[in-house]
């Protein structure tokens, strides 16, 4: 087997030839996410806004994969 040939396949080059990470498109997200609720409550550290978020995250078994954004949002809130 070609160890290259299966990194290849869990990472992609986007059209210009530029590596993409599987978790770019995951942490863009979460960088809104968090955007969004600072934005809501600017009273608050960015520190409080991620425990908030991580919260979320423990409340439903571990992930936030499935979960809309605006969704997550509205839990942080209410934790916050």
């Amino acid at each position: 087997e070609n160890s290259l040939q299966k990194t290849s396949t869990s990472s992609s080059l986007n059209q210009t030839g530029v590596f993409v990470s599987p978790y770019a498109l995951n942490l863009s997200s979460f960088t809104k996410l968090i955007k969004r609720l600072q934005e809501k409550h600017p009273e608050l550290s960015r520190d409080e806004i991620v425990e908030a978020v991580q919260e979320v995250r423990k409340i439903n078994k571990g992930v936030l994969n499935g979960l809309a954004i605006s969704s997550i949002e509205e839990k942080a809130s209410a934790i916050l």
